[in-house]
């Protein structure tokens, strides 16, 4: 079973993220504090980490980069409105959209795996 790290500052979307991605099969960690993100890829090992569009841009890049010393999974950066791509993530989605997400974390977990259309 894959781990997601997934990390946001709003608890409601947290919470929800989580039961989502619980309900097709993976086991989720959440957080909505970064040090303690810092923490938990420091003392677990986990596949992909998720960091939501409520984490502004600044703080997503430098969670990105810290937590690049301890943790090689991928990033999945959930994106404000109008807000660019993050160039260190893997990839980069527009949040609101439950099964894109989904699709997004098959894609990314199962490496050579097709995106589906829309």
């Amino acid at each position: 079973m894959s781990r997601i790290l997934s990390i946001s500052y709003d608890a409601t979307l947290l919470r929800t993220r989580q039961m989502l991605l619980e309900r097709a099969g993976y086991e989720v960690v959440s957080t909505s504090d970064l040090a303690r993100a810092l923490e938990l890829c420091r003392s677990a090992a986990y596949d992909l980490v998720i960091m939501g569009h409520s984490i502004p841009r600044s703080d997503k890049q430098q969670i990105t980069q810290a937590l690049r010393q301890y943790c090689p999974a991928p990033v999945l950066a959930l994106l404000r409105v109008g807000e660019a791509p993050l160039p260190d993530a893997a990839e980069s989605i527009d949040p609101f959209n439950p099964k894109l997400l989904l699709e997004t974390v098959a894609r990314i977990l199962t490496p050579g795996k097709k995106a589906t259309s829309p």
